[in-house]
């Protein structure tokens, strides 16, 4: 995810800094080899504020986005780019005690604001990983679901990061992506930050995943949940 179009001046002002500073740092993205799709930069930590934005329980219904996908207590689940846990910690509760969320990042600064979070918060039932690139470090044939909120579309590596995802996934395990439609022109995200369903079914099936259903309830976003063949 990345800087919206309009909104508050303040949180506009946080993702104009956060975004010079990662282009800054990162060379040009690359471009997918299938879809023909450019990726898109890393969200910097700088502007971790902005993923607990108070807006985002209207633009994003999270809770609601959680209810259609549906998690069972006692699954086993990753929430990959957690960033500074919003979804992790709403996962966490679904698991219950039984349960079990692995919070993965390529930022350890991300890392270090959730682990914050749950210490604040009591919340034991959640595993920090912090990944690469290429390859999420989640353990193999474990995972039950592996969420993926406004992030598949920021990875610099995606062909090699599907393939780890799924054999961390169970036989039948799922893979769900939100992603920001890039079919719809009036959702107020910069255009290398939206995925539209062919992009995501084109590239995603190619590495082992069956796209078995798109659901369109949220206001902005797809929620693609793809199944390990």
């Amino acid at each position: 995810m990345l800087n919206r179009i309009g909104g508050l001046a303040g949180t506009a002002a946080v993702l104009v800094a956060a975004t010079l500073l990662v282009a800054a740092q990162t060379a040009t993205t690359g471009v997918h080899p299938i879809s023909g799709r450019r990726f898109a930069q890393v969200m910097g930590f700088q502007a971790a504020d902005w993923l607990d934005r108070a807006e985002r329980v209207e633009e994003e219904a999270p809770d609601a986005a959680l209810d259609a996908i549906g998690i069972k207590k006692g699954s086993t689940v990753a929430d990959v780019g957690a960033g500074s846990g919003y979804m992790t910690l709403r996962m966490a509760a679904r698991v219950g005690p039984s349960g079990k969320v692995y919070a993965n990042d390529i930022q350890p600064e991300m890392l270090n604001l959730l682990r914050e979070r749950l210490a604040k918060q009591r919340i034991t039932n959640v595993a920090l990983v912090l990944g690469a690139e290429d390859d999420p470090k989640l353990p193999p044939s474990t995972l039950d679901l592996e969420l993926l909120v406004d992030v598949y579309h920021e990875f610099q590596h995606p062909r090699t990061m599907l393939r780890h995802l799924r054999e961390a996934l169970k036989p039948g395990g799922r893979l769900v992506l939100l992603e920001y439609r890039k079919e719809d022109p009036l959702v107020p995200i910069r255009w290398e930050h939206k995925m539209s369903v062919e992009e995501a079914k084109m590239e995603v099936e190619a590495e082992g995943f069956h796209l078995s259903r798109v659901d369109e309830a949220l206001p902005r976003q797809h929620i693609l949940i793809f199944t390990k063949k």
